[in-house]
């Protein structure tokens, strides 16, 4: 396999997993899209990687260059080949809505916060990071795989899709904390990118929310913001 392996690409139909415990994850989730996995020299694999690879058929290459070729300046001594898939979000369950996110780290954040608060319906309004990226699935843990998600060119299009869906922006002109929100089982938070975050159309759709803060600072980062606005939500719609 290893003439296969290629400097990963958005436009490739295959990713990486980076790493033994986001490899392991993926195998443990999602063993049905996963075309291999290549071991350094440098690894003792206590975790038992290969005879997990054996019990799932799996094929298992012991290959540095792989490495070099994937991921020359990281620190890692797995990596899984995994086949890119399109996948759609539930009309059934709440969702989380990244419109543009551009940090492929904040986006995997967001992703592993989502799976740890129940919450398993992304929808990403392009243009946005790469949610097959594997610095995404690295930042995520993994995480990506216990989600679904779903790709939209503009927010219209998702609201189009999902008009029973309540949306939350969160906009620092927002008039209600997350606290004031009563129950709702199909909400949408909205949350925009990490320079500018949601325009003023946002503030005409739904009801707009606001963290508070005691001033020191001009506004959370979006993981951040997400993970407080998922937690509330979370909380109060019995997700957690």
């Amino acid at each position: 396999m290893t003439n296969k392996i290629k400097p990963y690409k958005k436009e490739f139909d295959c990713s990486y997993t980076l790493g033994a415990s986001v490899t392991i994850e993926l195998l443990k989730i999602r063993p049905d899209i996963v075309d291999g996995v290549y071991i350094h020299s440098s690894y003792r694999d206590g975790d038992g990687l290969s005879e997990l690879c054996g019990r799932l058929h799996i094929p298992c290459v012991h290959s540095d260059k792989a490495f070099n070729i994937v991921s020359p300046k990281e620190n890692c001594f797995v990596m899984g080949v995994v086949r890119k898939y399109t996948d759609t979000i539930s009309r059934d369950e709440p969702h989380v809505v990244l419109v543009n996110p551009s940090d492929m780290g904040n986006l995997g954040t967001i992703i592993r916060t989502m799976a740890g608060m129940n919450l398993k319906s992304l929808a990403v309004i392009e243009p946005a990071a790469d949610i097959w990226h594997p610095k995404t699935i690295r930042a995520g843990m993994g995480a990506v795989f216990h989600l679904h998600f779903e790709k939209f060119n503009a927010f219209d299009e998702y609201r189009e899709k999902f008009p029973q869906h309540v949306p939350f922006p969160f906009m620092l002109s927002g008039a209600a904390a997350p606290e004031d929100i009563p129950p709702c089982p199909l909400f949408s938070l909205v949350f925009g990118n990490e320079a500018h975050g949601l325009d003023e159309s946002f503030s005409h759709i739904g009801r707009c929310v606001r963290i508070p803060s005691n001033g020191d600072i001009d506004s959370f980062n979006l993981s951040v913001a997400a993970g407080i606005g998922m937690y509330e939500f979370g909380r109060r719609n019995n997700l957690i």
